[in-house]
């Protein structure tokens, strides 16, 4: 049956790729768990579909979620993000481990979002069960080295702590609704609607003109200590303490020169409590890695655990990275015996080798052809009975 135009294309969002591609993604995925591992991180893989009430408990919620239903009306959702199908796992399969836990991964998400990509593939880290600011500056060191690790050199990396904006929420006695928005705003870097937010409301004067500064706030550790006449209260200072401590932990790490302050920067998911980053690449104008401290998610799964971490969006990182041509084979062997083919063939493949089989009795002229064509290195014929290096 003839497929129709709709069966001929792919839904919004989603991508094939080619050879040339997902070759280049095995190599980074690879090289990036590799590194992962040498800092003693192992790979753990959740199911691509959770239930609902794992990734959404609020099923009448909106978000940002791929809806199903299974033949029993359960409500399921293809997995947004690996942090919460990972703290699934750690407080069943993998409850009772001794902590902390370090745990890496490779694998696609999905997400029903008004962006080019909705499915992506993701590499990352979550260390489970410390709240020792050496273990933020681990992961965040872990991100920074990630990405120099596969060459790319024009990124920077901000940081920053749900915390302070939370204290000066509480001092200026902002919550509910009010609190949701300029939250959502900030965390879009939505500059014009803080700034709208801000002068239809009740606020103070002072706390209207921190609310407007605050996304402005980026740079060096001497910001923080201006942070610190913002308010009295014992959280700012006990988040701005913090991120000072991670900051100079990253200069310890060497990687504090690819890291700016950022006071204003927000991020989404809801479970995110403390310190949070964001890594950018020069031409990409979102986060191509995206973490942070969620210290209260563990409690949702009923086993309370400090915990923080990152993920790399790799499928973002192929375009910047120039298309490698990928020989599937290294010989190509021909011949006019089919039996002496096959057999010839599987004698270059238990040493190893990449191997084309021609497909029909050709002479060594037309056997080269096809290797140009699809360039491929060597042309053996299968008349010769053996083959060394």
């Amino acid at each position: 049956m003839l497929r129709t135009n709709l069966g001929r294309r792919i839904p919004e969002g989603m991508r094939d790729l080619l050879p040339e591609e997902v070759a280049l993604q095995e190599r980074l995925e690879r090289d990036i768990l590799a590194f992962f591992k040498l800092w003693s991180y192992r790979s753990v893989l959740t199911p691509t579909l959770e239930y609902g009430a794992c990734v959404q408990p609020n099923i009448e919620e909106e978000g940002i979620f791929y809806k199903f239903f299974d033949s029993k009306g359960r409500f399921l959702a293809l997995r947004p993000e690996l942090t919460t199908p990972i703290a699934r796992l750690v407080c069943t399969r993998m409850r009772g481990e001794p902590l902390p836990l370090r745990l890496c991964y490779g694998a696609d998400v999905y997400r029903d979002i008004p962006v080019r990509h909705k499915e992506f593939r993701q590499v990352g880290v979550e260390l489970v069960g410390s709240a020792e600011e050496l273990a933020d500056a681990e992961v965040i060191t872990l991100a920074v080295e990630a990405l120099t690790l596969i060459g790319l050199e024009n990124y920077r990396f901000n940081l920053g702590h749900m915390g302070i904006f939370s204290a000066l929420m509480l001092e200026a006695g902002v919550d509910g609704e009010m609190r949701g928005k300029l939250e959502e705003a900030m965390a879009r870097k939505d500059l014009v609607g803080v700034e709208n937010l801000v002068a239809g409301s009740a606020l103070p004067k002072k706390m209207r003109e921190l609310c407007i500064q605050l996304p402005h706030f980026r740079g060096g550790e001497e910001i923080l200590d201006e942070v610190l006449h913002w308010s009295e209260r014992p959280e700012l200072r006990e988040a701005v303490e913090s991120l000072r401590k991670i900051y100079r932990l990253l200069d310890a790490f060497g990687v504090q020169g690819k890291v700016s302050l950022d006071l204003g920067m927000l991020r989404g998911f809801d479970y995110y409590t403390g310190t949070i980053f964001e890594g950018y690449v020069s031409g990409v104008g979102f986060p191509v890695v995206e973490g942070g401290r969620y210290d209260a998610l563990y409690a949702d799964f009923g086993v309370p655990q400090p915990a923080t971490g990152f993920a790399v969006h790799l499928g973002t990182l192929l375009e910047q990275f120039p298309p490698a041509a990928v020989a599937a084979a290294e010989i190509l062997v021909y011949g006019r015996n089919e039996e002496a083919l096959i057999e010839q063939c599987k004698n270059l493949r238990d040493q190893g080798k990449r191997v084309e089989m021609a497909l029909g009795l050709m002479d060594e002229k037309e056997a080269r052809r096809i290797a140009q064509l699809k360039k491929i290195p060597e042309v053996l014929s299968a008349a010769i009975c053996s083959w060394t290096e």
